[in-house]
C-alpha cells in the first residue's frame, strides 16, 4: 500500500472513532442541561439524580473523547501538508476557533460545573451546564465549517498555488453547511435519546429499586429520540438537494444509478479535463445502512413512544429489550453516514480545487504505516476504556453521591452526605 492509501485509512479510523465520541457528547449533554434545570425550577431531589448520574457518563465520555481529537488536529500537518498548504489559510480559521472552544472555554465550564456542586448557587451552576451545551455545539458548528468547504469550497480566491480567505459570511452562508449541521446535530439528539432510553430500559430488565430515576429517563429519552430521528430524515433530504447540485456524481453513486454517472463523468471531464472523476460505487452501501437504519428507528421508537401511555413499555418488557438492542444503532448509521459524505468526495480532497493525491503528505509508505497502527492502537484502546467505564457506570445505578467531591472529601465519607 502507497501512502496516499495508508493516510487515507489511518483519517478513516481516527475519524470515525473520534466522532463516535462526538455523537454521545452532544446527544448527553442536553439531557443533563435538561435534567438540571427541572431540578433547579422544582427542586425534586429526582432531578438531581438523574442529573448526577447522566452526568458522570457525559463527563467520562467528554475526557476520553476529548484525547481523541487531538490526534485530528496532529494529522492535518502531519499526513496533509499539501491540503494545510493550498488551503490553510481558509481551512485553519474555523479550527482554530473550535479548537479554542473545545480546549478552552467548554473544558473551563465543565471543570467548574463539576466540582461547582453545592458550592455556588443553583442559578449560577445551572448556567455553567448550558455554557458548557452552548460551546459544545458552537464547537460542532466550526467543525462543520470547515468540512463545508471542503465539500463545496467558497469565500476564497487564489493567489499563486495557495487559497485566502476573502468573504468569511460566504464561509458561513455556505449552501452545503446548514442542512449538513442540523443533520448531524438531529444525529446527536436521536443518539443521545435512544442511550439514556436504552441504559433505562437496562435497569427496568434488571428489576431496578430507582423506579423513578428511570421511568423519568426514559420518558425523556423517548420523547426526544423520536423528534431527532424523523428530523435527521427530514434533513438528510434536504442535503440531497445541494448534493445533486453541487456533487451530482456522489449522488449518481449513492443511488447506483450509472445512466446519471457517466453524465457526471463527462460533466467532469468537460471541466476539468479526461480523467476518472467517478467516487467509489461502494458509497450506495453505507448510504442504503444510513437510510434504512433511519427509518428502523423512527418507526420503533414511535411505537414506544405510544407505549408510553398507561407504562405499556415497562409492562410488556419486549419494548425493553429491543430499546437496549437498538442503542448503538445510531452510531453505525453516523458512521455509513460519514463514510458517504467523505468517500463520496474522492478523487477530492478540496472539491474542484484541490485532488487527494496533491493534498497528502510525502512520506514513506512505512513510516505512515507506523503512525497508522500506532494512531489506531491509541484511539482503540481509549475507546475500550470508555466503553469500560461507562458500562461501569451504567451497571452501578445513579448510587455515587461522590460525583463533584475533591479529593479531601473523598477521604472522608462523613462529609460526602452533604452533597
Amino acid at each position: 500500500m502507497d501512502n496516499l492509501l495508508l493516510s487515507r485509512l489511518q483519517f478513516a479510523t481516527t475519524t470515525s472513532i473520534h466522532f463516535l465520541f462526538v455523537t454521545l457528547t452532544l446527544g448527553l449533554v442536553l439531557f443533563v442541561a435538561g435534567m438540571q434545570t427541572a431540578y433547579t425550577i422544582t427542586g425534586n431531589p429526582v432531578y438531581r439524580r438523574m442529573t448526577k448520574f447522566w452526568g458522570k457518563i457525559y463527563v467520562v465520555n467528554y475526557a476520553v473523547g476529548i484525547v481523541t481529537g487531538l490526534v485530528m488536529e496532529f494529522q492535518f500537518g502531519l499526513n496533509w501538508s499539501g491540503l494545510s498548504k493550498v488551503t490553510g489559510n481558509v481551512f485553519g480559521v474555523p479550527l482554530a476557533l473550535e479548537t479554542l472552544i473545545a480546549f478552552f472555554a467548554e473544558a473551563t465550564f465543565l471543570g467548574m460545573w463539576i466540582f461547582g456542586w453545592d458550592r455556588i448557587r443553583k442559578g449560577v451552576h445551572l448556567t455553567l451546564i448550558w455554557l458548557v451545551a452552548l460551546t459544545a455545539y458552537a464547537s460542532a458548528f466550526w467543525i462543520m465549517v470547515a468540512n463545508a468547504f471542503l465539500q463545496h469550497p467558497v469565500g476564497y480566491e487564489m493567489r499563486g498555488d495557495q487559497a485566502y480567505l476573502t468573504d468569511f459570511g460566504a464561509l458561513l452562508a455556505n449552501s452545503n453547511l446548514i442542512d449538513t449541521l442540523l443533520h448531524v446535530i438531529s444525529a446527536a439528539v436521536l443518539a443521545g435519546g435512544l442511550f439514556v432510553a436504552g441504559i433505562s430500559a437496562y435497569h427496568f430488565i434488571k428489576r431496578t429499586r430507582e423506579v423513578e430515576v428511570f421511568r423519568r429517563s426514559m420518558r425523556w429519552g423517548l420523547i426526544v429520540a423520536p423528534i431527532g430521528a424523523f428530523s435527521i430524515i427530514h434533513w438528510g433530504f434536504l442535503q440531497e438537494v445541494v448534493i445533486e447540485k453541487t456533487q451530482p456524481a456522489k449522488l449518481a453513486q449513492m443511488y447506483g444509478e450509472p445512466e446519471r454517472m457517466v453524465a457526471a463523468q463527462q460533466a467532469m471531464e468537460q471541466q476539468f479535463g479526461p480523467g476518472d472523476w467517478a467516487p467509489p460505487g461502494w458509497i450506495g452501501v453505507p448510504y442504503q445502512i444510513m437510510m434504512n437504519s433511519a427509518f428502523i428507528m423512527a418507526l420503533i421508537l414511535l411505537v414506544c413512544l405510544i407505549l408510553l401511555f398507561r407504562n405499556w413499555v415497562v409492562r410488556l418488557r419486549v419494548p425493553l429489550y429491543v430499546l437496549l438492542v437498538m442503542v448503538p444503532l445510531p452510531f453505525i448509521a453516523v458512521i455509513s453516514g460519514w463514510l458517504v459524505r467523505e468517500v463520496g468526495r474522492q478523487p477530492w480532497t478540496v472539491y474542484g480545487l484541490l485532488t487527494t493525491d496533491k493534498a497528502v503528505s510525502d512520506l514513506p509508505a512505512a513510516v505512515v504505516l507506523i503512525s497508522f497502527v500506532g494512531f489506531t492502537l491509541v484511539l482503540g484502546t481509549l475507546a475500550v476504556v470508555d466503553y469500560v467505564l461507562i458500562a461501569r457506570f451504567v451497571r452501578k445505578g445513579p448510587d455515587d453521591e461522590l460525583f463533584g467531591s475533591t479529593l479531601d472529601q473523598v477521604a472522608k465519607p462523613a462529609s460526602a452526605h452533604s452533597f
